[in-house]
């Protein structure tokens, strides 16, 4: 596109035509864009600009999880999200199925601006890599037995949580349970509940945790284990 802009504009003599010098425009907007970028805060639920290899690409972050240090979770999304066709033209180009991702802040440019569009994989007509550097952001809560020694295996696993805080939220309120019911509740084991990463490669062995007790899983968990 940059090529194409100056060839253009090296060939026409005189006054530029305004076709050629929207394009102009748009490229010293994109300089601009790219020098001074807005800066990103977190919990404003605003679009952000994320590099995603060469590419600055448009995403979305998930209210709830966008206020970490280090890593928040996002959706990249088409960067004419909100238009008629954008929804259509992004699914073509893969960005509708990578879900939400981990993404590291260090990867944030500043804030969205329509002035990145030409620097996406969409304004090339090319689709999201397989790889665009961010694993999924899907959280889980497992409840595992662990011998003295060290060994041991996992009771339960919840999920996948689409927050942090939920999945978070959940594995206190079963190490509570676990407490009440005394530290071993079996012999020999001592049991306890974490949130920690979904493993989508291991999403059977999972129980959806919405909409369900998640004491009485952990109870029943336990029941078969000492069965």
């Amino acid at each position: 596109m940059i090529r194409r802009m100056f060839s253009r504009c090296a060939t026409t003599p005189g006054t530029v035509p305004p076709e050629d010098q929207a394009v102009v425009d748009e490229f010293r907007a994109m300089l601009a864009a790219i020098r001074n970028p807005e800066p990103w805060t977190p919990d404003l639920a605003q679009d952000i600009a994320v590099r995603v290899g060469p590419f600055i690409e448009r995403a979305h972050p998930r209210p709830g999880d966008d206020h970490g240090t280090e890593v928040i979770a996002v959706a990249l999304v088409h960067p004419d999200t909100g238009h008629a066709a954008a929804y259509l033209h992004g699914h073509q180009l893969g960005y509708n199925r990578k879900g939400w991702l981990r993404c590291k802040t260090t990867a944030i440019l500043g804030t969205w601006q329509p002035a990145y569009t030409m620097l996406t994989h969409a304004a090339a007509n090319r689709p999201l890599p397989d790889d665009v550097g961010m694993s999924p952001a899907h959280y889980g809560v497992h409840v595992e037995a662990h011998r003295a020694d060290g060994t041991g295996h996992t009771l339960l696993r919840l999920g996948p949580y689409f927050q942090t805080w939920v999945a978070a939220h959940d594995a206190d309120q079963l190490n509570t349970e676990l407490a009440g019911r005394a530290a071993t509740v079996i012999p020999g084991f001592t049991v306890t509940a974490k949130a920690t990463l979904f493993d989508v490669n291991d999403h059977d062995s999972y129980t959806d945790p919405y909409l369900t007790d998640v004491a009485a899983l952990l109870a029943d968990a336990v029941e078969r284990a000492t069965a």
